[in-house]
């Protein structure tokens, strides 16, 4: 979280809790004045029992005594009810408006700092695809040179796509506006598909492979496609470009459970259930180096999900992640 943002919510909950405190002082004070009114009409009848005692009995006395200690108690027992009641109930709406302001808060900071991703994320495809056609443009290139210019090319077109795909389908998905199929469709050869993709737009990468043939399951082509595109390139990420990545996919008992694995820093026991929430992302936002918009996990838990599916991350030995998508039939 950015200093000035850290700084502006501390205050606001500063300020919030002055209140609540003032408010809770002010139901203090006036239970306090209440029971002074009660104590102070209780002395001024014992007072006038007192003048009139030369012309009662001393039954009529202790009567009008137990009376005056009955109603003061009542009156106390009265306050002490209302002040509770009054006290729990603004403790429930102090604690409904804390988390909703905080809340609020936070998806706004989050949204700030998606749109500030995005935007480097849709500058930085584009200027590198402009420059590296200018550089053809402008040079005789040799042959291998041209073509690695128009490969990083490809990747950054590639990357753009993937990324306004995200936020489309994350929005039609919201929205209800994408309207899924429920195919029978051969996932072994969809993330075959997918990893010679990646072969092709990665060539200095490696990606080992454990796919079980054959391994159907009903669902939508497109969003299964981008759950395994998605889940490789944040693999890709945050995985040194030595390291290997790979992916498996089997199916036991009736169970389809496919993984990715790499061998990055991992991800904290603490973190590992934020990742999949809209725009979270894993560290500071100032001091972040990766790339991303925290939308790409957060739309595989979507479609994980829409296709009767869970996705959860663990540790891999001996570093890294795996992230597993485990169909139920």
């Amino acid at each position: 979280m950015p200093d000035s943002s850290s700084k502006r919510l501390k205050r606001i909950t500063f300020i919030y809790w002055m209140l609540l405190l003032y408010i809770v002082a002010a139901l203090i004070w006036w239970f306090i004045s209440l029971e002074r009114q009660n104590q102070t009409l209780a002395e001024q009848r014992y007072a006038t029992i007192n003048a009139q005692q030369d012309r009662l009995t001393i039954l009529q006395l202790s009567e009008k005594v137990t009376a005056i200690e009955k109603e003061t108690k009542r009156n106390t027992a009265k306050y002490v009810a209302e002040g509770i009641t009054f006290l729990i109930l603004i403790l429930i709406g102090a604690a409904f408006v804390y988390r909703a302001v905080r809340r609020q808060f936070l998806l706004q900071l989050q949204q700030q700092n998606f749109m500030m991703a995005v935007t480097h994320e849709l500058k930085t495809p584009i200027s590198v695809a402009r420059l590296n056609l200018e550089t053809m443009q402008k040079y005789s290139l040799e042959p291998e040179k041209q073509k690695k210019l128009i490969r990083m090319t490809l990747q950054e077109t590639t990357r753009l796509t993937s990324l306004t795909n995200n936020i489309l389908i994350s929005s039609q998905l919201e929205g209800g506006g994408y309207k899924n199929t429920k195919d029978e469709l051969d996932l072994s050869d969809l993330l075959k598909d997918c990893l010679n993709d990646f072969r092709n737009r990665f060539p200095e990468r490696v990606f080992n492979d454990s796919i079980e043939p054959d391994v159907d399951v009903k669902g939508d082509p497109l969003l299964l496609q981008l759950l395994v595109n998605n889940l490789l390139e944040n693999a890709i990420k945050y995985s040194p470009k030595e390291k290997p990545i790979a992916a498996a996919l089997k199916k036991a008992n009736g169970i389809i459970t496919l993984e990715i694995l790499d061998e990055g820093p991992g991800i904290a026991e603490e973190e590992r259930k934020k990742i999949f929430s809209k725009f979270y992302r894993v560290g500071n936002e100032t001091t972040r180096k990766t790339q991303g918009t925290g939308l790409g996990l957060y739309l595989c838990s979507i479609i994980a999900k829409d296709h009767n599916a869970d996705i959860s991350v663990t540790n891999n030995i001996p570093a890294g992640c795996n992230f597993a998508v485990t169909f139920r039939s």
